[in-house]
């Protein structure tokens, strides 16, 4: 998807608000959404139009915003006062000079327009009546206090109010505005030095321009949930849970399983294949990828991870970043794999702990084995071959390496590597004597009594 022919595209995000219902230390704009921040799913829904410059107007917390988007290609601006939505655009100024093109103008807590929508304002601000700016316009279920749009049947705008200054008429009018626009970069600061600040806050408010006198201005329409906005965690939560709303949706047309939709939970970035089922109360953490014919049991958590066709995996089974499940291979209940690969049709089935390791095709990893990985100053390997089977309770203390179709006896505290095709057997040898149980009770009985 790219911007309209001949006319490069600039993208101004404004994200200097205070953000002080939210309650947080972290910037507002860099609360995540579906695993990744609001500020950063804008400028991925904006790249696909390919932009020749973007720009974030911050007032307070810069440096958070700076490190977030740092090799981006992103320039941030400042806004020292916070004088209103007109006056920050203004401080896009700068970074800003020598464009000539379009300028689309979002806001960093409205996380949620897309790509497509973008360009729909693009493309309807380069229509041949050339508008001097074009509104992004919605109608919620409850229009509330919005602001109103009042236009005619081709979508120009013969008036925009606040809704406290509307007329009765007006306020049941449910096209609402969302403060998003595009204009030509030949107008915008123009425009912008026109309006001025006499109402009650002062402030220099961006919709101004709209019905300032000498051009006509237009809207397009998008649904509500694209220009949802966060102000609290209780906004941010509905926005979250709408986004996964519709991700569930994509899945199930695309050809995913889903028992229970409302209790799984997707990442920005999750990739399922077709004829994945997916049982209740899992998450997706960002980062994995997951093939064609897999099942994922229930209460599974999955994060930066890759799993390979007709693998199946959990209940109960966390796959940390740098897990590779090979094809039809099992991660069982109650099993975590960190940084390790499991060969095709290899098993963890039971308790088993599996960190920075390779575990070869076929082989078969007992309850209860851990790869003893960290020394409490560095990560070590561990190697299991193809078809070595893993006896249950053992401890694999790295680096180490077990060889294909070895192995392990059960209750094993491996510390040597152990050849290919041998027994290894690693524990302290059992003595039993017999009677000496009947004779213990008998003394500690006594004993107990005496007191």
């Amino acid at each position: 998807m790219t911007s309209t022919p001949n006319r490069p595209l600039a993208i101004v995000i404004l994200a200097a608000g205070q953000g002080t219902r939210m309650k947080s230390a972290l910037h507002k704009v860099l609360h995540p959404v579906a695993g990744r921040p609001m500020l950063l799913h804008l400028l991925a829904s904006a790249a696909e139009l390919a932009p020749e410059r973007q720009v974030v107007v911050v007032g307070a917390g810069r440096e958070q915003v700076e490190a977030a988007v740092a090799g981006m290609g992103v320039a941030v601006a400042v806004q020292e006062q916070q004088l209103g939505t007109g006056h920050a655009v203004a401080q896009a100024h700068d970074a800003l000079a020598g464009f000539a093109g379009d300028v689309l103008i979002l806001y960093g807590d409205v996380p949620l327009v897309s790509a497509a929508t973008m360009k729909a304002m693009v493309d309807r601000l380069n229509r041949g009546d050339e508008p001097r700016a074009v509104v992004l316009g919605f109608r919620p279920a409850d229009a509330a206090a919005y602001g109103r749009i009042i236009a005619d049947g081709q979508g120009v705008i013969q008036k925009m109010v606040e809704f406290k200054d509307a007329s009765e008429a007006e306020r049941t009018v449910t096209l609402c505005n969302s403060g998003l626009m595009a204009v030509r970069s030949t107008d915008l600061f123009v425009l912008l030095d026109s309006i001025g600040n006499e109402n009650a806050a002062g402030e220099y408010y961006l919709p101004d321009i709209v019905m300032l006198p000498g051009g006509q201005s237009a809207v397009i329409e998008t649904d509500a949930i694209e220009v949802a906005g966060v102000n609290s965690r209780i906004e941010l939560a509905g926005v979250e849970a709408a986004w996964q709303a519709q991700r569930r949706l994509a899945a199930m047309r695309d050809g995913a399983t889903l028992v229970a939709p409302d209790t799984v939970f997707f990442s920005h970035d999750t990739v399922l294949g077709r004829d994945v089922v997916v049982e209740p109360n899992v998450v997706f953490g960002p980062g994995v990828t997951v093939e064609d014919d897999v099942v994922i049991h229930a209460f599974s958590h999955i994060e930066g991870a890759t799993v390979r066709t007709g693998a199946e995996i959990g209940p109960y089974a966390r796959l940390r970043p740098g897990a590779d499940i090979g094809q039809k291979a099992k991660v069982g209940n109650f099993v975590e794999i960190k940084k390790a690969v499991l060969g095709e049709g290899a098993k963890a089935n039971h308790l088993s702990y599996i960190g920075d390791a390779s575990v070869g095709a076929n082989a078969n990893i007992g309850a209860g084995t851990i790869t003893c990985n960290y020394d409490g100053f560095l990560k070590y390997r561990t190697e299991i071959g193809a078809g070595a089977f893993i006896g249950s309770n053992s401890a694999l203390v790295a680096p180490v390496k077990v060889g294909d179709g070895a192995i392990v006896g059960a209750g094993s505290v491996l510390t040597k590597d152990v050849e290919g095709d041998a027994l290894a057997v690693a524990r302290g040898k059992q003595a039993v004597i017999a009677g000496w149980a009947a004779k213990f009770r008998a003394t500690m009985a006594a004993k107990k009594a005496g007191k």
